[in-house]
């Protein structure tokens, strides 16, 4: 398989690296494409065997799936001056958040799309994948594309291309909020007169141990919040804090405003 990446970022370059690692493709058969001349040498030092190249210099590709890693807002106007045309059997995957099929396929001018989002943590292969597909992708198609995605973590295909705007607003932009609660408890340890890098230290670990609980535990999050929030103790005053700062009501208020703009994005 062939592929080119529309749009070099972090996110393109980040499932580059995957695909490489996991040896699904040569590196002479990846097409990296940026937007800006300046980036090139950076990018060529990490993939030295591959094309790079800018969008005005690109005329043709030599692609079996082009990945469009494009932001949403540029989209439009990258995708009115391309210098190629999309050949009949080449195959789109598009990983901008918000951008529905049938916008993709307008201005392409091409049926043969699979929308997916994916999640910083694939810079890891750490990452989660939620994507769907127009109607005309092969199931053999799917799978191909399935098995790339999978190189960067794990995916979960959804019947409902909907869905995945909520996908975009729980896990796309989901890492951001843990990092957010995360420098709240480091900035109160700090204020507890904790020195900085261990109170990251006492954070971080909490955090990973907490993960790796839930994950092999069969008791519910009401339970194991209870196996820590003993009655009368310090889990249960500052969760009562909590409670009456209306915090989980304010979280799942800003998830549901990223989702809300995922759907923006779309125009």
């Amino acid at each position: 398989m062939k592929i080119a990446i529309l749009g070099a970022g972090n996110m393109g370059l980040s499932f580059s690296k995957s695909f490489l690692k996991y040896e699904l493709i040569k590196p002479e058969h990846l097409h990296l494409i940026t937007r800006s001349q300046a980036k090139i040498s950076k990018i060529a030092e990490d993939f030295p065997k591959s094309r790079i190249s800018t969008f005005e210099e690109t005329k043709d590709l030599d692609a079996d799936l082009i990945i469009v890693a494009v932001k949403p807002q540029d989209f439009q106007h990258v995708a009115q001056n391309f210098q190629f045309t999309l050949q009949e059997n080449q195959m789109v995957l598009s990983i901008m958040a918000g951008i529905k099929i049938e916008k993709i396929q307008k201005l392409l001018n091409h049926p043969l799309v699979v929308r997916a989002m994916p999640n910083s943590p694939t810079l890891l292969g750490m990452g989660i994948t939620g994507y769907t597909a127009a109607n005309g992708i092969s199931f053999s198609q799917l799978i191909n594309v399935e098995r790339l995605l999978n190189s960067t973590g794990r995916s979960v295909y959804l019947e409902d291309e909907n869905l995945l705007d909520g996908v975009t607003a729980l896990s796309g932009s989901g890492p951001a909020y843990f990092y957010y609660i995360i420098d709240a408890m480091i900035k109160a340890g700090v204020e507890m007169g904790i020195e900085e890098n261990l109170s990251q230290l006492f954070v971080k670990q909490t955090m990973l141990g907490a993960y790796h609980l839930i994950n092999n535990s069969d008791k519910s999050l009401e339970e194991l919040i209870k196996d820590v929030a003993s009655k009368g103790g310090t889990t249960e005053a500052a969760l009562k804090t909590f409670e009456d700062k209306s915090f989980k009501e304010i979280l799942k208020s800003g998830i549901l405003n990223a989702e809300k703009r995922a759907k923006e994005l779309n125009g």
